[in-house]
């Protein structure tokens, strides 16, 4: 059945593709359009009737009576969905509640209904059809492909509405529909505990060896499920020979038993991955899967940091970023592999961009879709069926072109998320900048890094805290260091200007034991972070973010190198 309905899935996405190509030839138009109908279906909401959206005919009306807010000022509505009440922000039945990870700030409760649902499924079959048409162009197949991601709720609401993270909800109210993409059954997803789950999904996934994709919520992740098929390599050759599932695994009865009874022994598959294994030395997805044609993540933000090491896996393999999305919202839509640029999701939101100079301003003015500049920066508001209006979720995007008259965004940083010793304030962007060129200068591909100020409170200096892989060595760490200090004034101009007047001491270089970013992320997932959600930091001015790791290694300048600039 499955053969069969992929390639209809993939016609259907196609002329999804193709329709909302269209509308891009009319940005303005269909923006206006999705804000009026949206208006009209919630004019009689709680917060619909506060701000008199039954009055409102156009867009100005619109900026000039409802507010720019933060999530905080939904908080109390949200609560109340929680505990049952209904018509606060959507007419709409509320049927799942998205619970944010948590992992770059408060928890929230973004409430969910079919409408709101569509609009992002929308969202994906555009991007599905993307896919599909960039691989064909490329001599590529689209087809099944491996994911890892729980599909266990956290939870119910009192009144009876499940809630969990963002992408459970997908899965599950999308069941019978993303089945057809999985090259595993959908019972491999069940499992809670991680390194279970991911190994039931690869033992699956092994046995199809024409699977086509990977795809995971961020770069990281992949590496990590990479790892996971390093390691327990001959554990999964010898399960697919005898046709057993690792007794040694925590599944529960009665999965277990489901999971057996669609499994069977393969020793013609167990034969050619061991023959792999025997000839590479190790079992990485490009040689598991000789036709696998894509892998499908997070693009922009620090994923580029990432992304230095994906050769050694994955090869060639084109990279695609589906689409760019929170719990809140989808915000655009990628239209090809191997670019940062997406097109802005004009069917699943109404957006503004608020310039620079009005970030700090309690009623901004903001920018329409068709109005921004490129190469400029901008905070993203978006106006959707989750209920919240002109909500202001703390992202920094580059316009970096135009698809026809919509804008191509990519994800720089969360606004706030910066570090400072004084007031130079850099950013995530600006790190993963410095970070992936010191790779490439250096040919040391790195597990990750932290960038943390010192103890000293009144003239803090930053440590640059890395990790090694594995087998890595950093021959000449002052080096190293220098050009860190150097690439980060490239990069960030205020660094720069701090830096030689000794308004900032120079940095330092301290390399972690081995193991130490496993650790953090343990923490996360101990702190209530789904391991499928993780989103590691890699600036914090948090002093106590690293503490117990052991530094095997702190490097200082010496005062001649101090000075230069």
């Amino acid at each position: 059945m499955a053969n069969y309905l992929l390639p209809l899935l993939t016609a259907v996405a196609r002329r999804v593709k193709a329709n909302f190509v269209g509308k891009t030839r009319q940005t303005e138009l269909v923006q206006e359009q999705f804000l009026l109908t949206l208006l009209r279906t919630h004019q009689n909401t709680e917060l619909g009737r506060q701000y008199g959206l039954s009055e409102i005919k156009t867009i100005e009306q619109f900026r000039e009576r409802v507010p720019v807010l933060p999530y905080s000022s939904y908080e109390p509505l949200t609560e109340r969905i929680f505990q049952g009440e209904s018509n606060i922000l959507t007419p709409d039945p509320v049927v799942y509640i998205n619970l944010t990870s948590g992992s770059t700030g408060v928890k929230k409760l973004i409430p969910v209904t079919k409408r709101f649902q569509n609009s992002l499924r929308r969202a994906n079959l555009t991007s599905i059809g993307f896919l599909a048409d960039a691989l064909k162009s490329r001599n590529l197949s689209f087809g099944k492909l491996l994911i890892t991601n729980s599909v266990q709720r956290l939870g119910r609401t009192p009144s009876g509405i499940d809630y969990g993270n963002a992408s459970v909800g997908v899965i599950q109210m999308g069941k019978f529909f993303y089945e057809q993409l999985f090259a595993h059954p959908f019972e491999t997803l069940l499992p809670d505990d991680s390194l279970t789950r991911h190994y039931v999904c690869l033992l699956f996934a092994l046995r199809n060896p024409s699977m086509r994709g990977m795809i995971a919520n961020f770069p990281m992740l992949l590496l990590r499920t990479c790892d996971y098929l390093e390691r327990y390599a001959e554990d999964l050759i010898q399960d697919i020979e005898k046709g057993k599932i690792a007794d040694w695994l925590e599944l529960e009865p009665t999965l277990r038993l489901k999971l057996e009874h669609l499994w069977f022994p393969d020793p013609i598959r167990a034969y050619q991955l061991r023959e792999i294994l025997h000839h590479q030395g190790r079992l990485t997805p490009q040689f598991a899967w000789p036709g696998l044609s894509f892998m499908a993540t997070a693009r922009g933000g620090t994923s580029d940091f990432y992304f230095k090491r994906f050769s050694e896996y994955f090869g060639n393999t084109p990279v695609f970023g589906a689409v760019y999305s929170s719990a809140e919202a989808t915000f655009s839509v990628y239209p090809d592999v191997d670019t940062d640029g997406s097109v802005l999701a004009i069917e699943s939101g109404f957006f503004e961009f608020v310039p620079p100079d009005q970030w700090e301003e309690e009623h901004p003015q903001t920018l329409l879709a068709t109005e921004v500049k490129v190469g400029e920066h901008y905070r993203l508001l978006t106006t959707n069926y989750s209920g919240f209006y002109r909500y202001d979720i703390g992202d920094v995007v580059e316009v970096v072109g135009f698809y026809n008259s919509a804008p191509l965004i990519v994800f720089r940083y969360r606004r706030g998320g910066t570090i400072s010793a004084t007031t130079e304030k850099t950013t995530e962007y600006h790190a993963t900048q410095v970070m992936q060129a010191l790779q490439q200068e250096f040919s040391l591909p790195l597990e990750d890094f932290c960038i943390t100020l010192s103890e000293s409170l009144i003239t803090p200096h930053y440590l640059l805290n890395i990790e090694l892989i594995p087998g890595q060595k950093l021959e000449d760490t002052q080096a190293f260091l220098v050009s860190f200090d150097r690439k980060l004034k490239q990069a960030n101009a205020s660094y720069a200007v701090k830096r030689p007047r000794n308004f900032l001491p120079a940095p330092r270089l301290r390399i972690l034991a081995p193991g130490s970013f496993a650790i953090l992320r343990q923490r996360q997932v101990a702190r209530g972070v789904p391991d499928s959600q993780l989103k590691f930091p890699h600036i914090s001015e948090d002093r106590e973010f690293l503490a117990g790791l052991k530094v095997e290694q702190e490097i200082s300048l010496p005062e001649d190198l101090q000075v230069a600039g």
